[in-house]
């Protein structure tokens, strides 16, 4: 564990050094995301950003832009957090990160909701991503020491939802990056800092009550991360952000009276340049305006930057959850593949939700055993509404 420990993290002063954001954690060519990066991936500053927080989406392959809304809506769509039916609420989730090889890596999640009326929501949310303590070395002489660090990076967010019609509605978030990778390390070749971003997030929703069944329909898009590319060390080396497009549905039925199920299908597609030479240099929005059409292998590569999460949740009596998914990313972009699975349970106001992630690819996998835990508190839904206006 010692060994990869020094394998894992000596990205960091490479990234630092070469502005390179692969974040690679070993001669494998793992990313941080658990992609195999010796691939054409797309490679961008903090990826912690893209990496789900919440067991629910977890367990059902990384698919939540359409389904019901919960106490991490704002994450997945900012638009849908004004269709919960509670008037407030929060959640914590924990992940060990890349528990298989790496013992002190952790994404937390702490998110936080309130209903102001029945057509506008708030929220705020903290993700946090602790790397763990790594040794940094100059060079390959192990003599060549610079000091201990514990790199750490975080996400802080503010959110708005709105009705439109009884079935669409909107929403934003705020969100400030801050990534600590070295301190701010010095030597006689470079200068590191920490990188700091804004951005945003942009979301629409649209569900509708069917009568078969006592069904419902979703259909939601959402506009990730999309802000000023990051800096570790000066303004002629920049980083773009994990800008990314996802468009889902979800179909939630009622079996009888006290059983249920949903499906929900979603695509995401990174809005950053394809990795190629100077691909980096381009400003950010002709980066994020272009990258439908940049891909060197023409339309098929660009088809193939698009993951495909599909998931599928059972509910006996609004108590207990079961849940199936499968995230699927194509070879020469990442290759990551995996089954998930997962568990829920609401009691009252409060509930817990864990997911379990398999791979299946057939070799070593850095994701494998992943595991995800929630926690949930949620308070009655308002029952005073504004006054209709004259």
């Amino acid at each position: 564990m010692l060994i990869m420990k020094k394998l894992a993290l000596a990205f960091i002063t490479t990234l630092v050094i070469g502005e390179l954001s692969a974040q690679t954690i070993g001669s494998s060519g793992t990313s941080l995301i658990g992609q195999d990066s010796t691939n054409k991936v797309i490679t961008t500053a903090v990826p912690f950003l893209g990496i789900t927080p919440d067991s629910r989406a977890a367990g059902m392959g990384d698919a939540g832009v359409a389904t019901s809304p919960d106490g991490n809506a704002g994450y997945w769509n900012s638009a849908k957090l004004v269709f919960i039916d509670k008037g407030s609420g929060g959640s914590l989730s924990y992940t060990p990160w890349l528990g298989k090889i790496i013992n002190d890596m952790k994404i937390i999640y702490l998110s936080g909701f309130y209903k102001i009326n029945r057509k506008q929501a708030v929220a705020a949310s903290m993700k946090y991503f602790d790397l763990g303590e790594v040794q940094f070395n100059q060079g390959p002489d192990p003599a060549d020491l610079l000091g201990r660090y514990n790199p750490r990076e975080f996400a802080f967010d503010v959110t708005y939802s709105t009705l439109l019609t009884e079935h669409i509605s909107i929403g934003g978030s705020l969100r400030y990056i801050h990534s600590n990778l070295t301190g701010y390390l010095s030597t006689n070749s470079f200068d590191a800092r920490p990188g700091n971003s804004v951005a945003v997030d942009l979301g629409f929703y649209y569900t509708k009550p069917m009568v078969w069944r006592n069904s419902n329909l979703a259909f939601g898009a959402t506009i990730s991360n999309l802000g000023g590319k990051i800096s570790y060390s000066d303004a002629n080396n920049k980083d773009f952000l994990p800008t990314s497009l996802r468009i889902g549905t979800a179909y939630k039925m009622d079996l009888d009276a006290l059983n249920s199920l949903s499906f929900a299908l979603d695509f995401n597609k990174l809005m950053v340049p394809s990795p190629y030479p100077g691909s980096k240099s381009k400003p950010m929005l002709s980066g994020v305006l272009g990258s439908f059409s940049d891909a060197k292998g023409g339309f098929s590569e660009e088809i193939a930057e698009i993951t495909t999460s599909l998931g599928m949740e059972y509910w006996y009596n609004n108590t207990v959850a079961g849940r199936l998914g499968y995230f699927y990313e194509a070879k020469e972009k990442g290759n990551r593949k995996y089954l998930t699975a997962g568990v829920g349970f609401r009691l009252d106001k409060f509930g817990l939700d864990v997911a379990y992630l398999v791979p299946t690819n057939k070799r070593e996998n850095a994701l494998a055993e992943t595991l995800r835990f929630t926690v949930m508190m949620f308070f009655k839904k308002k029952e005073k509404e504004e006054a209709p206006a004259d």
